[in-house]
């Protein structure tokens, strides 16, 4: 089968990749001349042979939404073409009805697997037509892990339904990382475990906190054992921030969710203004001792 990439950044140049390797035919377009196969979208459509099938990885927003706007224009009806970058559920409606002017079919698909995906396959999510779906089928099953397609792949649902099941798994990735990193802290806060990451490491196997992610904090810890060499500053890709939006638009409770990107907010600040409010509180209620500004501290009475 052909395909067609737009989009040959740290996911989208593995997953041409993994494809090929699969026995398929692919053309790549990318920005960038070090890495594309073809010189512009018009000469991507120009290399396939209809009807197309072509599959965007670019950055969510208004990127993705001009590239979809710039492919109805060098595609035919018939074609299909599948977003496969971190766009906003609401984002589908508008790209695929864009698509269906010109006759051209749209799926939505979340992907998950990262800079290991080429290796270890992705894990997909899709939205949109059935028809769609298994006409793209070798595709995906070209990109999933190996083993049972179910454990995967998924048709997620009408269009929309993949990019907000996405949505949610990174949700939830939010969630477990917080969790795992509030554990390192107490490890590295508590004077009784003098060797974190070989604790940490332990957990890999046999428990019930064993997870990828955990391997993966093992692999940072396995080259800085403190994570001295890093900042905690962190930031979010945006799909935290709508996981927990849906979250209040269903009324459903998601305190994991939502504390685990507030908690990134507060990464970002040198000084919260907030706490600094809480530490002057203290000592106006209580004549507790307060930081100054300055390189010394006040103090105050303990009292209350």
């Amino acid at each position: 089968m052909q395909l067609g990439i737009v989009g040959l950044g740290k996911m989208g140049f593995n997953m041409r990749e993994r494809v090929r390797r699969a026995g398929h035919e692919v053309v790549g377009y990318d920005r960038n001349p070090d890495v594309s196969d073809t010189t512009s979208l018009a000469d991507l459509a120009a290399k396939l042979t209809g009807p197309r099938v072509v599959w965007v990885m670019v950055p969510a927003g208004e990127i993705t939404r001009n590239t979809v706007a710039e492919l109805s224009e060098v595609l035919s009806e018939g074609d299909l073409v599948i977003d496969g970058g971190n766009s906003r559920f609401t984002d589908d409606a508008l790209n695929a009805a864009k698509l269906a002017e010109k006759g051209i079919g749209y799926l939505d698909c979340g992907v998950s697997g990262g800079v290991w995906g080429l290796e270890n396959g992705y894990g997909l999510m899709v939205g949109g037509d059935a028809a769609d779906v298994e006409r793209a089928m070798p595709i995906f099953d070209a990109l999933r892990p190996e083993g049972p397609r179910e454990e995967g792949f998924a048709h997620a649902g009408k269009l929309g339904a993949g990019h907000f099941a996405k949505m949610v798994h990174n949700g939830i990735e939010y969630g477990l990382m917080q969790a795992y990193a509030e554990g390192f802290e107490l490890l590295e806060a508590s004077e009784l475990v003098e060797n974190v990451p070989a604790t940490i490491k332990a957990w890999q196997r046999g428990t019930v906190v064993r997870s990828w992610l955990l391997d993966l904090l093992v692999n940072a810890l396995d080259s800085d054992p403190e994570l001295d060499d890093l900042r905690g500053y962190v930031e979010d890709s945006g799909e935290g921030r709508w996981t927990v939006e849906e979250a209040i638009n269903h009324a459903v409770p998601a305190p994991v969710i939502s504390a685990a990107l507030f908690a990134r907010f507060a990464s970002r600040q040198s000084d919260s203004p907030a706490m600094r409010a809480v530490a002057a509180l203290r000592n106006q209620f209580g004549g507790h001792a307060v930081q100054s500004a300055g390189p010394s501290s006040g103090s105050g009475s303990t009292q209350g």
